[in-house]
């Protein structure tokens, strides 16, 4: 389906895909215009992205929740503290609405190894 021998999931993009990043420590990453950030609060594990204005177009940001036991379905926002706009069972759901929100494919995200086993 995308001319790569890994498994797909039930979005939009390979199980396996690999996502080329910069990581300063394993709670940020940055690569293709976009850094992430992962925190954990008191109540929450949050995902937060930022994309900059210019060279990559438009600015934007937008956050994936979920409560800090893990169990939870993700909650994606348009910013950490943002209201809720829909929940996802799946972290590769959750990363295809990111995408949308910032204007960007889901694969040019970068994911801070901290937040590598959100989801159910």
């Amino acid at each position: 389906m995308f001319g790569l021998d890994v498994p797909t999931g039930t979005d939009s993009f390979p199980v396996g895909a690999s996502r080329v990043t910069s990581m300063t420590d394993d709670r940020t990453a940055a690569a293709n215009g976009i850094k992430a950030t992962y925190e954990e609060t008191e109540t929450e594990r949050i995902l937060a992205f930022e994309r900059d204005a210019g060279d990559y177009g438009t600015g934007g940001t937008a956050a994936i929740a979920q409560n800090r036991e893990g169990y939870a379905m993700l909650k994606v926002r348009p910013a950490a503290d943002g209201d809720e706009l829909e929940r996802y069972y799946g972290f590769e759901m959750a990363l295809d609405h990111v995408g949308e929100l910032l204007g960007v494919s889901p694969h040019d995200l970068p994911i801070p190894a901290a937040a590598e086993d959100m989801g159910m």
